[in-house]
């Protein structure tokens, strides 16, 4: 299998790690109203919780640009090496978001974001 494909599944994780950091960050976890206690919660547990979030926001993006790009037949080493930096900077976004350091974190996103957009076009311009 493609480390393309690893890299959907990881990223399919990510959210299920930053959730558990932000349960386990602060006292009383309440699994009755999981997202309204979350919602109340502060500093590193809210920020973790955010980074879960945005985890499931980056997630379809990630996973629609490497089908679409193995189905045309870009290069798959191109795709896997595209994929990789993904990953490496969505764990770096988490690891500067529960750090708190904004202006690092938005760098590791737009590096991201920009990674899935090259997915995308390797098709295009990679033939």
């Amino acid at each position: 299998m493609p480390i393309a494909f690893w890299c959907v599944l990881l990223a399919g994780v990510l959210p299920l790690v930053t959730v558990a950091i932000a349960k386990a960050s602060a006292p009383g976890f309440d699994n009755h109203d999981p997202r309204g206690w979350l919602d109340k919660q502060t500093g590193r547990a809210r920020r973790a919780d955010l980074a879960h979030r945005n985890h499931f926001e980056a997630f379809p993006f990630f996973a629609a640009a490497v089908l679409a790009a193995s189905y045309l037949d870009a290069p798959q080493a191109r795709i896997d090496e595209l994929s990789a930096v993904f990953i490496v900077t969505r764990i770096l976004y988490t690891v500067c978001y529960l750090a708190d350091r904004a202006t690092l974190r938005t760098l590791c996103w737009t590096i991201g974001y920009l990674s899935v957009v090259g997915i995308f076009l390797l098709p295009v311009f990679v033939h």
